[in-house]
């Protein structure tokens, strides 16, 4: 079952992933909220359309933006509505 781990923390955990790019999305559901916090940065991906981003808090450490969602996906990537995809030295476990 993929996992999310950073700073030994199990970030998400799920056997139903998307995989985009190279990258695993997680349900949204399948996350341990207790270390995400909204962040107000958002990027723009020209298929999959606006990202928002959660900063993550573990172990006393912040790693800014590390995970990154897109609310309302453009047509092209509707697979990964309510997924959420890790970066910044999260590593993801098979």
């Amino acid at each position: 079952m993929p996992k999310a781990i950073w700073r030994d923390v199990v970030l998400a955990e799920s056997d139903h992933t998307e995989i985009v790019e190279g990258n695993h999305y997680f349900p949204l559901d399948s996350i341990n909220r207790e270390y995400f916090k909204e962040s107000d940065t958002r990027s723009t991906c020209p298929w999959k359309g606006v990202a928002s981003y959660f900063t993550i808090e573990a172990n006393g450490q912040v790693n800014k933006d590390a995970a990154w969602y897109y609310p309302s996906p453009k047509l092209a990537a509707k697979n990964i509505t309510g997924h959420v995809a890790f970066w910044r030295g999260v590593r993801i476990e098979a």
